[in-house]
């Protein structure tokens, strides 16, 4: 998968291929996503409860966004370009920006905060351009389109389109898509974090 990623991307050589090899590979940035979610549990530092139940909330905000915009979207099948889909061109990648913003900010240790900017920035911009190629030679001129005027990960403008024929589906959001793994999970870093700051 990740070699057919490059492929797609343009197939350097040398350390540029390498950093192409660790950037486009979508594993890792979920694997590593998830393990910094426990790094900022570990390493938060003590006390500081107004600041925990700021980054709690921004986290949570971010999966409830992540739960909605996973329930209406049919991966490559057709393009969601209402909803979620109105303000951004990947709202999943929003909410990971949230989640991860609200525990770095819940763990307070700088240290975390500079690892997390330096994921974002190696990871993010990447997987942004290899889905935008992607969802382009799907859909094509109906991409185009829509992406005009459409962030990529932080909305440019607040213009909500709703869609009528678009329904929400829990099976799809929490199961087919992998929600309900991934807010136990982030449930169980925010125990590690709590725990870790009261003691």
């Amino acid at each position: 998968m990740t070699s057919s990623r490059i492929e797609k991307m343009g197939n350097r050589t040398g350390l540029a291929g390498l950093i192409d090899r660790l950037r486009y590979h979508e594993a890792s940035r979920q694997g590593l996503g998830l393990i910094l979610l426990l790094v900022c549990g570990y390493f938060t530092v003590p006390a500081g409860e107004s600041r925990i139940f700021f980054g709690f909330a921004l986290a949570a905000i971010g999966q409830v966004w992540r739960i909605y915009a996973a329930g209406v979207i049919h991966k490559n099948r057709q393009l969601a370009s209402t909803g979620a889909y109105s303000l951004v061109r990947h709202p999943l990648y929003l909410g990971n920006f949230l989640i991860l913003a609200g525990f770095t900010i819940a763990c307070g240790n700088w240290y975390v905060v500079a690892v997390v900017a330096v994921f974002f920035l190696f990871y993010y911009p990447a997987a942004i351009r290899y889905e935008d190629h992607k969802l382009e030679g799907i859909f094509g001129d109906e991409w185009r389109s829509w992406s005009r005027d459409i962030g990529g990960m932080f909305p440019t403008s607040l213009k909500w389109k709703s869609n009528p024929d678009a329904e929400w589906n829990m099976r799809q959001s929490m199961l087919r898509n992998g929600e309900l793994v991934y807010t136990i999970f982030e449930v169980g870093a925010g125990i590690l974090l709590w725990y870790r700051a009261a003691g």
